[in-house]
């Protein structure tokens, strides 16, 4: 008996059927969803607040307008690093259910801010409401290294995340429809309802750990905790802040994430406004249209993801070198993409969709490229390292908007545009040249004090293979 008992936990073997960690991996997904839908949803509102033929509008031009865009950004750097700290010391669960019903609560006083304090106003509940999602990636991955299995962490993960790029596709095509039909203070008022709804659900059926789920069944639990080598006593350790900021695959991951989001954030903000003014589509074409790279990314995401899972568990590729294939795809790809979208002929939406869809949907490549560096690097640390990498990245986030505008001053200028692009695929090609050339998924030695040895915090079942990618978080 004791033979077979062993033989089952070295394979540790799933259970089957749909468990607690999917109905985790589920609401966090619509938290995601939720998250980047009051995130973006300025991008598509803006253009109807501006546009003068509607009888409430405002009269902000460029500056102002990318100002705005940009300003979520200004709250959004600012609590990364202690999001990340307190996302270790509190949990993932109370931090995201803030987030999201904060967000949504000043989504329903963004219209009548609006009114009463216009552009200035607006701008600090964008900070406010940047200040509150700063909370959300550290908050997600140190949930993911707390319940999603190793076994499972390409697909289920890349689910989680992909929320949000559904969450942007979304409040993409709804913003023209409800804008058109209620107006565009609907557009924040459905985000509040939503987020609200979410905040109540997740605040009963979520749980920041499976030690602490009312739901977890014995089975799964032991299945997660063998998985991720947390069977036993856990341990806390103190951060080991000079070790991470001179440690250069860290700095590989943050140069990857800078490239990232300066790309994807430039498309994100300033999408909207260049299919109006350069491709002179209506609010809803331009809604529906803008959603179809997202959607794209969405879809693109799941296969990405179970690709990853089946590259591993065949042994295929290392893991190292699986993180820098998808991230290549996520970033390269997208750098051509936005070559080619920036000789799209003016007033040719067939090509420049195309080519737009192609840009943010090879993007998918990322959730399992950097995005998951961050856990095998050192998972007792890994919401640490999301919250770092996510300040310095969105500083970037508040500059691309900002330099966007500076360059852009005729909105109608293909040529003007043709350079956004140009800038933005380069710095897509060489922050993935740094990753590819500097990073690596072997587990860092600061991810545990070395007077810990391995006997001591894992058991004795738990392989190589595990404690080179899988995740051991406290």
């Amino acid at each position: 008996m004791g033979v077979v008992n062993e033989k089952n936990a070295v394979e540790n073997v799933r259970p089957s059927g749909f468990g607690v960690r999917h109905v985790q991996t589920v609401m966090l997904f619509f938290g995601m969803l939720l998250a980047f839908t009051m995130r973006v949803n300025i991008s598509m509102a803006i253009v109807v607040m501006t546009d003068v033929t509607n009888e409430k509008s405002y009269d902000w031009d460029s500056t102002t307008k990318s100002m705005i865009l940009s300003s979520f950004f200004w709250g959004y750097v600012v609590l990364q690093i202690p999001a990340g700290m307190l996302a270790r010391k509190v949990g993932g669960k109370l931090l995201i259910t803030i987030s999201v019903a904060v967000n949504s609560l000043i989504s329903l006083f963004i219209p009548t801010a609006a009114a009463i304090g216009g552009w200035k106003l607006v701008c600090a509940c964008r900070f406010l409401q940047g200040l509150t999602q700063a909370f959300v990636y550290p908050s997600m991955h140190h949930l993911i290294s707390q319940w999603i299995p190793l076994e499972e962490k390409g697909l289920l993960s890349t689910i989680i995340y992909a929320g949000g790029q559904l969450g942007t596709s979304l409040q993409l095509i709804a913003s023209g429809f409800l804008a058109a039909t209620w107006g565009w203070p609907a557009i924040f008022y459905t985000n509040a309802t939503l987020g609200a709804i979410w905040s109540v659900a997740y605040t009963f059926l979520g749980s920041a750990s499976p030690e602490q789920s009312k739901f977890m069944k014995e089975d799964e639990l032991l299945y997660i905790q063998r998985s991720l080598g947390r069977v036993g006593e856990q341990k806390r350790f103190p951060t080991p802040w000079l070790k991470i900021m001179t440690s250069l695959p860290f700095w590989a991951v943050i140069i990857a994430h800078c490239g990232q989001n300066w790309g994807f954030f430039t498309l994100m903000t300033e999408m909207p406004t260049y299919m109006s003014k350069v491709l002179n589509m209506e609010l809803k074409s331009n809604g529906i249209l803008s959603s179809l790279p997202y959607l794209a990314m969405f879809l693109l995401s799941f296969s990405m993801g179970a690709m990853t899972d089946l590259i591993l568990r065949r042994s295929w590729l290392s893991v190292t070198n699986t993180r820098k294939l998808f991230n290549s795809i996520g970033l390269w790809g997208p750098a051509v993409a936005m070559i080619g979208l920036s000789y799209a002929p003016a007033g040719n939406s067939l090509i420049a969709v195309t080519m737009l869809v192609l840009a943010v949907g090879i993007n998918a490549g990322q959730f399992t490229g950097y995005m998951l560096v961050h856990i095998d690097l050192a998972p007792n640390f890994s919401a640490c390292l999301m919250g770092i990498t996510n300040f310095l990245a969105n500083i970037i986030s508040i500059i691309s908007p900002l330099v966007c505008g500076a360059i852009v001053q005729d909105e109608t200028d293909t040529s003007q545009w043709r350079i956004v692009f140009f800038v933005a695929s380069g710095v897509y090609f060489f922050t993935n040249l740094f990753f590819v050339l500097f990073a690596t998924s072997e587990r860092q030695d600061w991810n545990e004090p070395k007077e810990d040895t391995t006997s001591e915090k894992r058991p004795h079942w738990t392989n190589p293979r595990r404690l080179c990618c899988g995740d051991s978080s406290v």
